[in-house]
């Protein structure tokens, strides 16, 4: 079993919250998620690294989005990489 756990510390409660609410509801039964005031704790576990990767992947795009919602982020991630994927 393979398990990931993402800690995400934000400037303030509230912000925390947005996004809390932004992604919980697109994870339930994936993704346990947590919130402890301005901390932000989630996490996932898979049978396989590509199923883990996949599921990462969605992750973060949702909290982006939420992010970029809350106004947080002001411009897209860079694609480090190449392959279009969240960085």
């Amino acid at each position: 079993m393979i398990t990931l756990e993402l800690r995400i510390r934000y400037n303030d409660e509230k912000t925390a919250k947005a996004v809390f609410d932004s992604v919980s509801p697109d994870n339930e039964g994936y993704v346990s998620t947590e919130l402890h005031g301005n901390l932000l704790l989630m996490r996932m576990s898979s049978d396989n690294a590509g199923t883990m990767r996949n599921a990462a992947d969605d992750l973060m795009a949702c909290i982006k989005a939420a992010e970029e919602a809350s106004g947080l982020v002001s411009a897209p991630a860079p694609d480090l990489d190449g392959d279009s994927l969240f960085e």
